[in-house]
């Protein structure tokens, strides 16, 4: 029997994995918190759970006290899911269990920065529209290949809610206190933590490729954004440059100049970086990693890695 001064009041969990970013709980659940004060009245009660009831260890060291999931009482308006780190750490299928359940009761589930690794793994983001953070995205895709994350701060899909995390969740519940509460007081719960430009959901979740570059030349953005989108089969210099409409010697006067670097040095860096993310978050095999990295063979691809980062592919695997 539901209490006549809780009938109101949202009753939101939050399921900690070890490794979480602070950043993105505190983001997700301060604004809740400053909710509840400025009302005057509690309008949302947090839970925090774990799979094994022990406290949570954050990235930062920082210890969360959680309950056990098995242990929760009454209804849940929404639970939301974060996770750092990589696949390795995500192996939890009690949370999986957990989910499945949540969502049979009619509860909203969300994810936050990793949380969505772990709905897709629940099977419940078939046919939906979600985000996730950006460096996890390629082991999602590796994972589950029929889904498809989009580059989004987060993505609101009906009782299904996914966030890039670090402080977009501050966006992401703007839109749900106001979803709630009217636009009003959305604007004094964000303006308390001086948030005072809140980001669309659609928002990028990285920086411009001008900003990340620090690149302004329009021909050149061109060809780096093409070469952040073929990575697993990159274009030779020539084909490039067809693509940029321009001659070989042309492109590589734009990475001379604008970059103090070569068409091929950035190119590889590239896709080195990608192999690394695949190397720490996906089940991938050096050799498949190779492959889905552009590279003509696993023994290629491993001396390449080790020239680039002093140590070999299943090193920084072990290393993980």
């Amino acid at each position: 029997m539901v209490r006549e001064k809780d009938r109101h009041v949202q009753e939101v969990g939050f399921i900690l994995l070890p490794g979480f970013a602070l950043m993105s709980y505190a983001s997700a659940t301060e604004p809740l918190r400053a909710a509840n004060l400025l009302a005057g009245r509690e309008l949302y009660r947090l839970h925090t759970f774990s799979s094994s009831g022990q406290p949570v260890t954050a990235s930062s060291g920082a210890i969360v006290p959680a309950r056990p999931l098995s242990q929760r009482t009454g209804a849940l308006h929404s639970v939301f899911v974060c996770a750092g780190g990589g696949p390795p750490q995500w192996q939890e299928p009690p949370v999986h269990v957990a989910l499945r359940q949540l969502a049979r009761e009619g509860v909203r589930i969300g994810g936050i920065s990793g949380g969505p690794y772990l709905l897709a793994a629940a099977g419940l983001l078939q046919g939906r529209r979600f985000t996730i953070h950006w460096e996890h995205a390629p082991a999602l895709m590796e994972a589950f290949p029929a889904l498809q994350p989009v580059q989004a701060r987060y993505v609101i899909d009906g009782d299904r809610i996914t966030c890039g995390g670090g402080i977009a969740p501050l966006d992401m519940m703007h839109a749900m206190i106001a979803e709630r509460m009217g636009a009003d007081f959305a604007r004094r719960v964000s303006d308390w933590y001086l948030h005072t430009v809140v980001g669309e959901p659609a928002g990028p979740q990285r920086g411009s490729l001008a900003e990340r570059y620090g690149v302004h030349h329009p021909a050149l953005l061109g060809v780096l954004e093409k070469m952040e989108t073929t990575i697993e089969r990159p274009l030779n210099r020539s084909a490039m440059a067809r693509f940029a409409g321009m001659t070989p010697r042309h492109l590589d006067r734009l990475f001379r100049d604008h970059m103090r670097s070569t068409f091929l040095t950035e190119y590889r860096r590239l896709r080195l970086d990608h192999a690394r993310r695949l190397l720490q978050q996906s089940p991938l095999s050096v050799a498949e990693i190779a492959f889905a990295t552009g590279f003509s063979s696993a023994g290629h691809f491993s001396r390449s890695y080790r020239e680039t980062y002093n140590q070999s592919p299943r090193e920084a695997r072990i290393a993980v």
